[in-house]
């Protein structure tokens, strides 16, 4: 290609048929690690791009802005959240930032669904047993966990994986109540105040953004609101909840359980959460299928060409201002 082809950086490995029609508009460079890319790398792989592919683990910030350059056009993230973009950084520099809403709603909505069985049902616990060797037998009173059927689920977070998860619920005959940031009918759910839901949930899932009033939201306080024999499920973002007060308090059973598959400081996992039976823990495997891995790398990639080639982006963040 030319001199003047714009440089396109993604910043991980994507499905190579996804990534295919980035070569018809630019000149593709494809991190070689199977890892996430340190600052330093980071910043000497954008230099001069007009287009980021990025993924969750990677800090879009102004200093990666000002490595970039003035050639930068988009910067393309590869997940529905976008806490790891400084969107007015970028928004300031003219640069457009997208994301990928919608195609992993019902992915991870099934995995928290997953969590929930899991972790009420003590599967994870079972499964440890059993490969362990230990000598068991079926008795009336053997790992006993908690029914769902007639029990209250509350949502916190009421979009589009809030409820996904609202009617699987209902399948399980569980009552639904949410508390959303802004008012939101919901069939079937009812919305209450964030202290109620707390208080009365048999299980409380995190479906909310991670920011800056939602960092720690389930702090030592919140979890002491909850019931002694509820369970809290996380497959949003790991800093909503407060790890080490949480492995405090299902340690002391001021709740019964938790399923995770998101953490404070992703990959590394509060050493209380991981020495606990009554913790699910999962490596963030929310939107984990091969379908919707694939459509997420596809999305970002429809982004990325549409912006190369002078049209709106298809799911932009917001827009850059002039």
């Amino acid at each position: 290609m030319s001199p003047d082809t714009p440089r396109i950086v993604v910043t991980r490995a994507l499905p190579p048929a996804a990534l295919e029609p980035l070569h018809t508009v630019g000149d593709v460079w494809v991190s070689p690690h199977d890892r996430p890319l340190s600052a330093q790398e980071l910043h000497d792989a954008v230099r001069g791009s007009a287009a980021v592919v990025s993924m969750l683990t990677d800090r879009i910030d102004d200093s990666v802005l000002a490595a970039a350059g003035p050639e930068l056009k988009v910067v393309a993230n590869t997940a529905v959240g976008y806490d790891n973009l400084d969107v007015p950084a970028i928004t300031g520099r003219g640069v457009l930032a997208t994301n990928t809403p919608g195609v992993l709603v019902d992915a991870t909505a099934d995995l928290t669904i997953a969590l929930l069985l899991a972790v009420t049902r003590r599967v994870a616990e079972g499964d440890r047993l059993v490969r362990s060797g230990t000598p068991w037998s079926w008795d009336v009173s053997f790992m006993l966990g908690s029914g769902l059927q007639g029990k209250q689920l509350g949502i916190v977070g009421m979009g589009g994986i809030g409820r996904a998860v609202a009617r699987r619920a209902a399948a399980f005959g569980m009552d639904v109540v949410h508390h959303n940031r802004r008012p939101v009918d919901v069939a079937g759910s009812r919305q209450v105040g964030l202290d109620e839901l707390l208080e009365t949930s048999d299980v409380v899932s995190l479906h909310c953004p991670l920011t800056p009033e939602t960092r720690h939201l389930i702090d030592a306080a919140a979890l002491h609101r909850m019931k002694r024999g509820a369970y809290l499920v996380n497959t949003a973002r790991g800093p909503i909840v407060d790890e080490a007060a949480l492995a405090t308090a299902l340690a002391d059973a001021t709740i019964a359980g938790a399923g995770l598959d998101v953490y404070e400081d992703e990959p590394q996992v509060h050493e209380g959460l991981r020495r606990l039976d009554n913790a699910v823990l999962a490596p963030h495997l929310g939107s984990a299928t091969v379908e919707t891995r694939t459509r997420m790398a596809e999305l970002a990639v429809e982004n990325v060409v549409a912006v190369l080639t002078g049209k709106d982006a298809v799911t932009p963040i917001s827009v850059p201002s002039r």
